[in-house]
């Protein structure tokens, strides 16, 4: 074994060793069973509070939490982008509660871009390192995890994503046991002694389903999902982003063969894949015949596509998103949307002018790990114009526009009129 390999095998069980953390049982330890307002007692004026990402979000928990609001002063709401309400961002709760999002929802847009909330932009790659190395301490984590087994291990369902570094160096833990959170495998099995307090509440998880597009825009989406169909060869690994395009383009490779999914994030579109065998990960490097995601979003038929799951890995983001990893599995091809490019290949997709739409993400760590990838390809797929007829290719960006990935990353541009390699 040559060097260079076996540092490669070192550095990727390193990574493991982090995020297995919480499997080891805590002696003499159990958590309190209470009720939410009882648990969400400990939440004190001025604490940090981590919320269950995406679909995770524990609404029962929340609830309890903002009934607090007269007791609580400057408590602050820190999470990626949830699914559900989010009513601690509302305007009535703005001394009590305030909103450091990493990556922004609907339900917390307004109150960011209102100046009630802030929003923090960084590489979802690095987000555990600013829980782990203490740069952002956690006071109290909201978990929603599945029951736990006749182990005592629960899961974190849906979202593993940073959401299992934010409950590892929490200084309280308060999970609601949860029987519609799916039981997925990967990095997310925890054991109940790691939790401080439970609440039990069965509620379904939010829904997210794709917004019908117009005849214009589904003949566009065809049409760029096309292009790219065209770009991806068979035994290919692929990652998409969140959006209509992403999911048009799965449905355009039903006659590819042997690929392969390392992925921050999926949803239903890739679950015909799946079934069918299109998607089987033998040619991937890395965890190989596995799926591999950080988080979920979407029906219930995916949650329960993914319940107890052995061919799905639910993983830390520290993994899914290092960009050394993600190079490793040949072929990468990163697909990902853009809010506009200028003329020199710069990329904004979190922002609308200083309006901020969304956030950074994992775009750059799979944009530059598929770059790095033999024979992998870095494609940002767009409609040449909004739905309004403004164009998104500019001269410049909008003033206040954030570049979310620079020129001299960007290489495949797709829209409905072709495609353009740009590096």
């Amino acid at each position: 074994m040559n060097c260079t390999r076996l540092q490669k095998i070192m550095k990727l069980r390193a990574v493991r060793m982090v995020s297995t953390a919480p499997r080891a049982t805590v002696a003499n330890k159990s958590p309190v069973m209470v009720s939410p307002e009882h648990a969400v007692s400990v939440i004190q004026s001025g604490n940090r509070v981590f919320v269950h990402s995406i679909a995770a979000a524990p609404q029962a928990l929340i609830r309890a939490m903002v009934g607090r609001s007269k007791e609580l002063r400057n408590v602050e709401i820190m999470h990626l982008h949830t699914e559900g309400v989010a009513p601690y961002a509302q305007p009535e709760y703005h001394d009590s509660f305030y909103t450091n999002a990493i990556f922004i929802g609907s339900n917390v847009r307004a109150s960011i871009n209102e100046g009630r909330g802030d929003y923090t932009p960084v590489f979802l790659s690095e987000v555990p390192l600013l829980f782990r190395r203490g740069v952002l301490p956690i006071d109290v984590a909201l978990l929603n995890v599945s029951p736990p087994d006749q182990h005592g291990f629960c899961s974190l369902g849906t979202s593993v994503d940073v959401s299992l570094a934010a409950m590892q160096t929490a200084k309280h833990v308060i999970a609601q046991i949860n029987k519609f959170v799916p039981r997925t495998h990967g990095d997310g099995l925890i054991h109940i002694s790691h939790i401080d307090s439970v609440v039990e509440v069965d509620e379904a998880l939010p829904e997210a389903h794709a917004r019908p597009p117009s005849a214009e825009q589904a003949a566009k989406f065809a049409t760029i999902s096309e292009h790219i169909a065209a770009l991806i060869p068979n035994g290919a690994c692929l990652q998409m982003g969140i959006g209509e395009i992403p999911n048009a383009v799965l449905a355009a490779l039903k006659s590819h063969k042997n690929l392969g999914v390392h992925s921050e994030m999926f949803s239903d579109g890739l679950v015909p894949l799946l079934e069918s065998g299109v998607v089987n990960n033998t040619k991937k490097t890395i965890l190989p015949g596995r799926t591999v995601a950080g988080f979920v979003n979407g029906s219930r038929r995916l949650y329960d596509f993914v319940d107890d799951n052995p061919s799905i890995s639910m993983m830390d983001m520290s993994f899914v998103n290092d960009t050394s990893i993600i190079r490793q599995n040949d072929n990468h091809v990163s697909i990902n949307s853009a809010i506009e490019i200028d003329l020199t290949g710069q990329i904004c997709a979190d922002s609308i002018g200083t309006r901020i739409f969304s956030g950074v993400g994992g775009q750059m760590d799979f944009v530059r790990g598929a770059a790095l990838s033999k024979g992998g390809k870095p494609i940002f797929a767009m409609t040449a114009r909004t739905d309004k007829g403004d164009s998104k290719i500019v001269p410049f960006l909008r003033q206040g526009a954030g570049v979310t990935t620079t020129r001299a990353h960007v290489h495949y541009v797709v829209t409905e009129f072709g495609v353009v390699n740009l590096f």
